[in-house]
């Protein structure tokens, strides 16, 4: 398949391009792309074998898809049911048809216009999940509903493969047979994966769990066998190890074989987009390059818009809805199966198909420049032009305004109303102003880190605000905000950590805690009585740690842009403390029993 020279090329290309990317801020995506459009036959010719290379990358997208499986418990994959058919059977069919009645009006026959159509379609599982991975953004809800539309579009992917049968004169892959005959073998293919995932798979892993090699490849193996017999039925690989990452999710293995396989998957998915990169045929871009960069362009808006209009449907806003339209906005890897299974049989001509080919391969190439796009400078333009969306604010004369609701903000404001204290609650996440609001909480929706919105809130009138943020960066962005409007607000802030710690002092932040400092002192307090510890003697090495800390934290605020300089005051500050611990337990055995007398910051050698 390859030799080790090509391997090796593979490994500098990567090595070269993907670091260059991400420092532009383009992503990985887009590196791997262009080392494998340079090493491609297009450029370097140094590949010959694409397709070769397209099939054993195809591994990357299995694992892929296993390790989503794996974060999936079934309980939550069953949430998802209305979004995965009703959101993405909407996008596949409305997409479909519009696509299928444009290559009817450019002249194709009604079976290859559906075929086409359909194809075209389905958008890349691969470059979709690798680019919210990358941004975090699984979890959001445009991330949820992208994924459940390509959950759907997987499962779809099988009727269409079939439809190739319905126009051609031979039957495709090895399962032959007629869609109806296809069906029921499905079923059984995933009943037998369930059944093995529920009794046989957890008793492999305890039997095997001590043996780390043997653990990874049984790890491969689970993946590799439920993705092949998913593929002996016409159903995508991808599919069936997803199906066994959601038989997993609810094991003790979990985490581990996240662990085990990702290494793996990272590699492959990587040789995945290096296969695409040289997939792209500039000399069918050289002969009719206005053709192709229209037929791109026009799926692409088509998709978007489509997508635009079902996110808002959905309930997304137009923020979402538009990250939503421009993730899904590219042609698929199902569709090279798709179209190629219709080359062979003679249902599309060999140069409609290199045509599409390329149209899907360049749409792929274009994703995560717009993806760049519309979450940088479109999204800065928009919030320029268009008006803050935000709740109308009833009581704007609150002293105290929390920005953030989440578990971190909503113990704040917990405490302040049982003390009777006034408080305006502000929260960006729509769910989240949702689910609060159910349980009789008095939450406002926006963007805090506008300005309208936090005159609104009464910020020129309040005593002081309380930023519970999760995301640093807006945390930064609202500090600095109050501090340059509203300077006679006094600000409290949640840090993530010391750095942020630090940032948010360089603004002049001064009331400020750091996210887990104080419950892992106390869970450290807990711990030392655990070990034999009295209650006077671990209250007093953790008060006292605390105070070293906290202090440190102050004085290196100064140095905390040099890395240098901030390692070796971190490596001294340690030294200090087993210093000062030391010569603790010295006076102890010198005065058995002084321990207990010891007053928090009073010892010799404190400072």
């Amino acid at each position: 398949m390859f030799s080790i020279e090509q391997v090796a090329i593979l490994f500098v290309a990567a090595i070269v391009c993907v670091p260059l990317f991400n420092r532009l801020g383009l992503g990985s995506v887009l590196g791997y792309l262009a080392a494998g459009l340079i090493v491609g036959p297009s450029v370097l010719g140094l590949f010959t074998n694409v397709d070769q290379i397209f099939a054993f990358a195809e591994i990357g997208v299995v694992l892929l898809m296993f390790i989503i499986g794996l974060e999936l418990q079934p309980k939550r994959l069953w949430v998802l049911r209305g979004p995965i058919f009703g959101l993405g059977s909407a996008q596949v069919l409305i997409t479909g048809s519009l696509l299928s009645l444009a290559a009817w009006q450019f002249g194709m026959a009604p079976g290859p216009a559906i075929l086409i159509g359909l194809s075209l379609a389905l958008s890349s599982t691969a470059f979709v999940l690798q680019l919210l991975g990358e941004r975090k953004q699984l979890a959001t809800l445009h991330g949820k509903a992208g994924f459940a539309i390509l959950l759907f579009q997987d499962l779809a992917f099988v009727p269409m493969l079939a439809l190739v049968d319905l126009f051609a004169e031979a039957p495709v892959g090895e399962s032959g047979g007629s869609p109806l005959t296809q069906i029921p073998l499905v079923l059984g293919a995933v009943v037998l994966l369930l059944v093995v995932g529920h009794y046989l798979l957890r008793p492999l892993f305890r039997a095997v769990a001590p043996f780390s090699d043997i653990f990874t490849g049984a790890a491969l193996l689970v993946v590799l066998a439920a993705g092949i017999l998913m593929e002996h039925v016409g159903v995508s690989m991808a599919m069936g190890a997803f199906i066994a990452g959601v038989m997993l999710a609810d094991s003790e293995y979990r985490h581990e074989l996240e662990a085990t396989i990702e290494p793996f998957k990272a590699l492959l998915l990587g040789l995945f987009f290096l296969a695409v990169g040289m997939s792209i045929q500039l000399e069918v871009l050289i002969q009719a390059p206005f053709t192709v960069l229209g037929l791109v362009i026009g799926l692409m808006l088509l998709k978007t818009l489509v997508l635009l209009v079902l996110g808002r449907v959905s309930g997304l806003d137009w923020h979402r809805s538009r990250r939503l339209a421009v993730l899904l906005s590219q042609g698929g890897e199902f569709a090279f199966v798709i179209l190629g299974a219709s080359v062979v049989l003679g249902v599309i001509s060999q140069q409609h198909g290199s045509t599409l080919f390329l149209v899907v391969t360049l749409s792929m190439v274009l994703t995560p420049l717009l993806v760049n796009f519309n979450e940088g400078p479109l999204a800065r333009l928009l919030e320029k032009t268009q008006p803050p969306q935000y709740d109308e604010i009833e009581d704007a004369d609150n002293p105290v305004i929390l920005v953030g609701f989440g578990r971190f903000g909503q113990i704040i404001g917990r405490i302040l109303a049982l003390r009777g204290m006034r408080f305006t609650a502000l929260e960006s996440s729509v769910a989240q102003v949702d689910f609060v609001r159910r349980f009789g909480n008095r939450v406002y929706y926006g963007d805090p880190t506008r300005l309208e919105l936090l005159r609104s809130a009464g910020a020129d009138k309040a005593r002081m605000i309380i930023i519970a943020l999760d995301d640093s960066g807006a945390s930064l962005k609202l500090a600095e905000l109050c501090k340059k409007h509203f300077p006679n607000l006094a600000i409290f802030a949640r840090a993530r950590n010391r750095q942020h710690a630090h940032l948010l002092m360089d603004i002049g932040v001064t009331g400020l805690i750091r996210d887990t400092f104080l419950s892992s002192l106390e869970l450290a307090r807990q711990v030392l009585v655990g070990l034999g510890d009295s209650e006077e003697r671990a209250a007093d090495t953790v008060e006292r740690f605390r105070e070293h800390d906290e202090k440190r934290l102050v004085q290196q605020q100064a140095i905390h842009h040099d890395e240098h300089k901030l390692i070796q005051d971190a490596r001294e500050a340690a030294e200090d403390l087993r210093r000062l611990f030391e010569a603790d337990a010295r006076a102890e055995a010198n005065h058995p029993g002084a321990s207990d007398e010891i007053q928090p910051g009073k010892t010799d050698g404190d400072g």
